[in-house]
């Protein structure tokens, strides 16, 4: 039925997900939201399919001024970073009902299939192990590209800034990435590692309470210098996890989606 943009807000879509897993654990969905800091999880926007697999560098749409029309296909990512909710989930994923609506705000949406794996026209569907993840990342790649398809902004002090500093983008996924993978990374170090491409620009996200400034585009970063192989690889490793943390604030709320990109 038609989704009204009221209802399509970081906040109403956190409370869809927080039904979902209610609904096979109760306490899960209470633990969930009671989180205060680095949650376990993060949520894309609302996105209407196109038939058209998605460009390059996109940019996902967060915001609506206008109803998503009944029997409209749409997708939406969650991203889990703490491996045990894999499967305290798996019956979720495995007893979903076709039949069955979730509610957002007034309207029904019907849940039709569930991605896990990578599809070539969906490039945010994915699934590895932190191990894997350490594993496969490349100990000799020194360029360091990626794209940010919802504003993002980080917290430093009591105010927020919207420019991608070297510290403020690889302090969050080193924050993360240390809460729930269980590999420590360390003597990290990112004094090797300057900005030498950008694409950048802000746009604001607002919704009935409140105003959100963030950063979307393209940025890369380069490591100079004779640099050990393994100070390569834990920075490659974060560059990877991206795609699953996402960057910065508000990302159980849609904003701060990243995915590393091909420098070429």
């Amino acid at each position: 039925s038609p989704i009204y943009p009221q209802f399509l807000t970081g906040r109403h879509l956190h409370a869809l997900f927080l039904n979902l897993v209610s609904h096979v654990d109760i306490e899960l969905g209470t633990h969930l939201h009671d989180e205060k800091t680095e949650k376990a999880f993060t949520l894309s926007p609302l996105q209407i399919t196109t038939k058209k697999s998605l460009p390059r560098h996109n940019i996902l749409q967060y915001s609506h001024t206008q109803p998503i029309p009944a029997n409209t296909p749409c997708w939406w990512r969650i991203s889990l970073l703490d491996d045990t909710l894999f499967s305290k989930l798996t019956q979720l994923w495995l007893n979903i009902n076709p039949k069955h609506p979730w509610h957002l705000g007034s309207a029904d949406l019907y849940i039709t299939s569930i991605l896990g794996t990578p599809q070539s026209t969906q490039p945010w569907a994915n699934a590895c192990s932190y191990t894997q993840l350490y594993e496969e990342a490349s100990d000799c790649d020194r360029t360091i590209s990626f794209s940010f398809a919802t504003p993002a902004a980080f917290r430093q002090g009591k105010f927020d800034t919207a420019l991608p500093t070297k510290d403020c983008v690889f302090n969050s996924l080193l924050s993360r990435w240390h809460k729930y993978s269980g590999i420590e990374l360390s003597d990290f170090s990112i004094d090797s590692l300057f900005p030498n491409f950008f694409n950048i620009h802000t746009e604001i996200a607002a919704d009935s309470r409140s105003k959100f400034i963030g950063c979307v585009g393209e940025i890369s970063y380069r490591i100079f210098g004779d640099v050990e192989a393994v100070r390569i690889k834990q920075i490659n490793a974060l560059a990877d996890f991206a795609l699953y943390c996402g960057l910065g604030r508000k990302t159980p709320m849609g904003m701060g989606m990243v995915r590393r990109v091909n420098s070429a």
